[in-house]
């Protein structure tokens, strides 16, 4: 990396948000959006790397965009619902690990797209799989220890 692309790099730490905005507007050729401080240098410092060294041809873009698509996921990188299974932002974040102890052992379900993961079956609901666990229906999310949905129905 060039010793004036670092320098411009580690300017932006020491710079004002206004600044930081300011040169958003003439990088990406856009208003800032209205994230954090952190999120601008990093994505600025992107940007002059991606314009000094080039960035993604167009076709590894389409590429990208291609598998996003095929696994459901919008251009912004968001989970587009899909049939009857709908995006579910109720629930934690992908990847999350819900654990719960039941007659002394030890259950782990992994939040996957679409569903829930244990032990190697995919359910689509979490009372399912307690179900599964002790042999009897529960609210799947009482069983885990999650909040219930808010419903927009606080303060009413």
């Amino acid at each position: 990396m060039s010793s004036t692309v670092l320098r411009q790099i580690a300017a932006l730490g020491r710079t004002s948000t206004a600044d930081l905005q300011e040169l958003w507007r003439q990088l990406m050729g856009a208003e800032p959006p209205h994230y954090k401080r952190d999120f601008l240098v990093k994505r600025l410092a992107h940007r002059l790397q991606e314009l000094a060294y080039g960035g993604l041809s167009e076709e590894v873009k389409a590429q990208m965009n291609q598998l996003l698509d095929d696994a459901g996921y919008n251009e912004l990188g968001s989970l587009r619902a899909r049939g009857k299974l709908r995006a579910r932002p109720d629930l934690p974040v992908v990847g999350t690990r819900l654990v719960r102890e039941w007659d002394g052992e030890r259950h782990e379900v992994t939040v996957v797209h679409g569903g829930f993961e244990y032990r190697g079956k995919r359910y689509r609901s979490l009372s399912a799989i307690a179900s599964a666990i002790t042999g009897t229906h529960w609210n799947g999310r009482r069983f885990f220890g999650l909040p219930a949905p808010d419903n927009g129905r606080r303060g009413r």
